[in-house]
């Protein structure tokens, strides 16, 4: 049986330079691109900007950076998921 592929949300578009898909989210904090990385992807360990604590390989998450940026290495973050969603009651923390 052939595979299908599945539909992408409407919200989301293709990256150029072959990073995959994102899906634009609007907040009080602004526009934002953001592409989830499964457990499998996550190979490096990041700093989560609103808790402060570490994202250990192979542990999933999400990759975010504003709307106006192509996906910058300077611009973007790595967030646990409970974090991005709670960062407009929270914000980032303060290192």
């Amino acid at each position: 049986m052939p595979r299908r592929n599945s539909p992408k949300p409407e919200d989301a578009r293709p990256l150029g330079g072959g990073v995959g898909w994102a899906r634009a989210e609007s907040g009080p904090d602004g526009d934002w691109l953001v592409r989830a990385i499964s457990g499998a992807q996550a190979q490096k360990t990041y700093r989560c900007p609103g808790c402060d604590h570490e994202i250990r390989p192979g542990t999933p998450h999400l990759v975010a950076w504003p709307a106006e940026e192509t996906g910058s290495v300077e611009e973007r973050r790595h967030w646990h998921q409970g974090c991005w969603e709670s960062r407009g009651r929270r914000g980032p923390t303060a290192r």
